[in-house]
């Protein structure tokens, strides 16, 4: 009798007891992360360079009188350096750039007299500005934009001339490539807006005149980039 109870308790045990699978009997399974390599860092670091290329745009001549010139096209070359620091985190591109350039920018157009010429003329320009980027490797596909700087110099041959140096803003874009480990290539496109000279002097028979230009410059450039210090980076 008693060796039917025991029996009768082992199948009861067995009923409620949830099968073992192979599975359950083997060690726990872990996965790792999948590894992936951090983006290169190209891009970190202060440069120096050099750039060049042209612009063309227009200008106008407004008089107290109200009578205005109308906008009438100026257009020249531009060559000069560059200064500026990226900072790479993963693929963006953060940086800061500085430019000057020696200018032969220019453009008349007959006063409201139709006997005079009014002539605008720019001899250097200045930048300085953020940039934003996004890096697919080597390339650096950014936008930029901030102040812009430069003279304007209003000639009124028979009145006389002025200049004086204005400021006034930028937006642009362009590709970087970095072609090999210090040195990268650039093309750019800016717009330049230096707003209006108030052209007196030159304008010493009409007592109020202004004079603007506004310019959309393209442009190649070369840089040398030097590589910041590790500790700088993170």
């Amino acid at each position: 009798m008693r060796h039917c109870i025991l029996a009768a308790g082992a199948m009861l045990v067995c009923a409620f007891t949830p099968p073992v699978s192979a599975a359950d009997l083997s060690y726990p399974v872990t996965h790792e992360p999948m590894y992936q390599p951090a983006l290169p860092d190209v891009w970190t670091g202060w440069y120096v360079g050099i750039n060049g290329g042209g612009a063309w745009g227009n200008s106008r001549y407004e008089f107290g009188d109200g009578f205005t010139t109308g906008d009438f096209d100026v257009s020249g070359g531009l060559i000069g350096g560059t200064i500026g620091a990226n900072w790479q985190i993963d693929g963006w591109v953060l940086g800061v750039e500085a430019d000057i350039d020696w200018t032969d920018i220019d453009g008349s157009t007959l006063c409201p007299n139709l006997i005079n010429t009014c002539k605008t003329a720019n001899t250097w320009l200045g930048t300085a500005r953020g940039r934003v980027g996004y890096a697919f490797g080597r390339f650096l596909p950014y936008v930029t934009g901030g102040i812009a700087f430069g003279n304007i110099k209003a000639d009124i041959p028979g009145f006389g001339s002025s200049d004086g140096t204005e400021v006034g803003w930028t937006v642009g874009g362009g590709l970087e490539y970095a072609a090999f480990e210090n040195w990268t290539a650039k093309i750019e496109y800016l717009y330049v807006d230096l707003g209006e000279f108030d052209c007196d002097a030159a304008c010493s028979a009409i007592p109020t005149g202004t004079d603007d230009l506004r310019a959309n410059v393209v442009r190649v450039g070369l840089n040398y980039k030097f590589g910041w210090p590790q500790a700088w980076r993170y």
